[in-house]
């Protein structure tokens, strides 16, 4: 079976993924107790199921610690994929008080103050989770909507791919490094097409910044440096038996060069890997989104 659990941050998104998956067929159950996860996926496998997907989150307390150890047993029999939700602290607040609702860690463990802060609660849940993270797909939701979320995790899960998600993502680092990213690499030192006012409109997916761009030395010995560098590693993330790796390229504004960079990448690598059933690529632009 191919089971997809869904975790995170409380605000991060998780029941826009979850309805994603739902919408995609997958048999969908939220707030998962975690003991029960190993019996529900072996009661729908009997019934012939194919593809089930749990969301588990802090409202279960300290027993979400003990579920990296039931998906290392699931993953004996089944393909797991575990999907981890973030945002940045500020986003999270902003989220919270628009829809009023309480935060799953606002109850203090200490009688004489029954509540904690917002902030306080956010940052225990993600000590608590913390563990999960590190061995999971991350998006960082910080700065998307629902609807790019939900067009994210369709692709992500388009043919229910086997083998590694190689994933180009370009950002602008005036709005912050992306909490989802593996290999983080800089391209702010390039010539700047924001700077010429007939390209300062467009983006890096236009042809005329991607002629500036190509005409330029050190752009291309920059995207052959990474180029390089991705093409030297990959073969260790792979033997890894990760099931996901996301590559971010920023630039100051996430317009121009970043974007020129992904898009170059996401097709050399395509083009080189068309056909393999091992490696499944995908690209991303924050910022346009």
């Amino acid at each position: 079976m191919r089971v997809f659990v869904i975790t995170g941050i409380s605000g991060s998104g998780k029941s826009v993924a979850l309805n994603a998956l739902e919408d995609a067929g997958y048999d969908c159950v939220d707030n998962l107790p975690v003991d029960f996860i190993q019996s529900i996926v072996d009661s729908l496998k009997q019934q012939g199921r194919e593809r089930i997907a749990v969301a588990i989150d802090a409202r279960r307390g300290q027993s979400i610690t003990g579920l990296p150890a039931i998906i290392d047993a699931l993953r004996k029999d089944h393909d797991v994929r575990v999907l981890f939700l973030n945002a940045n602290t500020e986003t999270l607040v902003q989220r919270f008080s628009e829809t009023r609702r309480r935060h799953p860690l606002s109850q203090s463990d200490d009688h004489r103050t029954p509540q904690v802060a917002l902030e306080e609660a956010i940052e225990k849940e993600r000590s608590l989770l913390a563990p999960l993270a590190e061995t999971a797909h991350n998006i960082d939701t910080s700065h998307i909507k629902s609807h790019t979320l939900r067009s994210w995790i369709s692709e992500l899960i388009k043919d229910d791919h086997p083998g590694l998600t190689l994933l180009f993502e370009s950002f602008g680092f005036k709005h912050g490094v992306p909490r989802d990213a593996d290999l983080v690499f800089d391209v702010r030192c390039l010539p700047n097409p924001h700077y010429d006012p007939k390209l300062k409109p467009l983006t890096g997916n236009d042809i005329e910044v991607a002629n500036f761009l190509k005409e330029q030395a050190d752009v291309s010995a920059m995207g052959d440096d990474i180029r390089g560098f991705i093409e030297k590693w990959l073969p260790n993330y792979q033997a890894d038996r990760r099931s996901y790796l996301t590559i971010a390229i920023g630039c100051t504004g996430g317009q121009h060069r970043s974007v020129y960079l992904v898009n170059c990448l996401f097709d050399y690598f395509k083009k080189k890997h068309q056909g393999q059933k091992t490696l499944y690529l995908l690209k991303r632009h924050r910022e346009l989104h």
